[in-house]
Order: structure tokens, then C-alpha cells, then sequence
């Protein structure tokens, strides 16, 4: 089975559903037989790299709230995420621009390590408030990893997997995803937002049930009609009752 993710590094219920995800399958039973890949997408593909705001000033300011407003919202969200044991700092965050740290993980996962590389580019940005733009924070996140810090500093100089980040983001516009965290079992059935585990349970099951039965396929042959086939033993002319 395979679970595509379209999520963000500053989407917070994208962590959230990380996390719900990954509790699902720790509990299914053919867990072993489900790869997960990530694709990229930008909640605000032209956020600034310092928009000289706090976590709670943007919030306020986006959805026309109170700065404490802002803050108790963000009071709650930390607590679901304090449930799967998960440390929301909003007080440090710093929110940015995610284009070259989506870069950074198509690159991370070329060297199979795309996984490991979305989950630590979540908690720099949600635990240790890291600016996950800077160059220099992602090539020491990179090379705390063990990939190549040169290979990553070139990388980042240049373009490069910069169409890789687009292609998914133009799949994600194709299949019609609206928002993020965005999952999709085998190219078949759609699982949006950060659900609670019992859902994506549900989902592993039923597309995992799919799979394994036998396709019966409808003969559309005319009633009454002579086909003529070929097998390994010789070709032969039968009549469709």
C-alpha cells in the first residue's frame, strides 16, 4: 500500500496528522507492507523569509482577532499536539518562507532519507523555533542527519529539485487539494485534515481489504457469438452460450 502526504513544515495540524497517521499504523497489522511519501506544498508560497511578526501577530492579523485571541487559539492547539507528544514552542516560532526546506527534503529523500528530513525540518520549526529558510539552519539540520553538508550547500545555491516541489504542487492542484495535511491511499480514496487515528485505521483496512480481492471481470462478448483466442497449447474457436 502507498500513502502520498501533501503537507507544509509550518502547517501545524500537518505535524498533528504526522503523528495521527503513524499511530494508526503502529496498530495495523500489515504495516510493514505501507511506504509513505511526502510531497510538498506551500500553505503561503510567498511568505516572507522574516515577516518581522510573531506567531500570534500573523494569526491575529490573518483572520482579524485579538493578539490573545490569537493566543488562546494557539493555547489549544499546542494541547492536541502536547496529546501525541508533541512541543508546540508559538511563543519562538518563527514563521517563514518553506520553498528551500522543501527542496532540502526532496534532495533528503533521493538519498533515503525523505522521511527522517520532513520529521526533523517539523520539529525545528515547531519545538526548537528554528528559521527553517536559512541556509546555514538547513545544512546543519541536513548534516545532523549524515548527508553530505557540501552536496546540500550546492544544492541550495542553485535551483535544483526546485522543479521537484512544483511538480507536486501542480499534482496537488490536478487532484483537487484544498488544504493541507492531504493523504491519498493508493491513488484511490482521499483522507483530508489531520483526523483522528480511529479514521485512518478505518482507511488502512478497507483500502488494504481492496487489495486483495480478486477482480471478477464482466464478459461484454454478444450472447451466441464465435471467439477465437490463442493459448500456449494452440488457438481454438468457441460459442458464447
Amino acid at each position: 500500500m502507498k500513502i502520498e502526504v501533501w503537507s507544509d513544515f509550518v502547517c501545524p495540524f500537518c505535524y498533528i496528522g504526522k503523528r495521527r497517521l503513524e499511530k494508526a499504523l503502529n496498530d495495523f497489522t500489515h504495516k510493514d507492507d505501507v511506504s509513505i511519501e511526502y510531497k510538498s506544498y506551500e500553505l503561503d508560497p510567498n511568505a516572507k523569509i522574516d515577516p518581522g511578526l510573531s506567531i500570534h501577530e500573523l494569526l491575529a492579523s490573518k483572520y482579524g482577532m485579538s493578539v490573545e485571541q490569537a493566543k488562546n487559539s494557539n493555547e489549544s492547539l499546542g494541547q492536541q499536539a502536547a496529546e501525541l507528544g508533541l512541543t508546540y514552542n508559538f511563543d519562538t516560532m518563527r514563521h517563514t518562507n518553506t520553498f528551500d526546506a522543501h527542496r532540502l527534503a526532496k534532495f533528503a529523500d533521493e538519498q533515503g532519507k525523505g522521511k527522517e528530513m520532513t520529521e526533523r525540518l517539523l520539529k525545528a520549526y515547531f519545538t526548537d523555533s528554528e528559521l527553517i529558510s536559512d541556509h546555514q539552519t538547513l545544512i546543519k539540520l541536513a548534516g545532523g542527519m549524515g548527508l553530505d553538508t557540501e552536496k546540500v550547500t550546492e544544492m541550495l545555491k542553485l535551483d535544483d529539485y526546485a522543479l521537484h516541489v512544483r511538480a507536486d504542487e501542480e499534482q496537488a492542484r490536478q487532484i483537487g487539494v484544498q488544504g493541507v495535511p492531504f493523504f491519498v491511499f493508493n491513488e484511490k480514496y482521499a483522507v483530508s485534515g489531520a483526523q483522528p487515528p480511529e479514521a485512518f485505521s478505518e482507511a488502512l483496512e478497507k483500502v488494504w481489504q481492496e487489495e486483495q480481492e480478486q477482480p471478477v471481470l464482466q464478459s461484454l462478448n454478444p450472447k451466441k457469438s464465435k471467439t477465437t483466442y490463442c493459448t500456449d497449447e494452440g488457438c481454438v474457436t468457441e460459442e458464447d452460450e
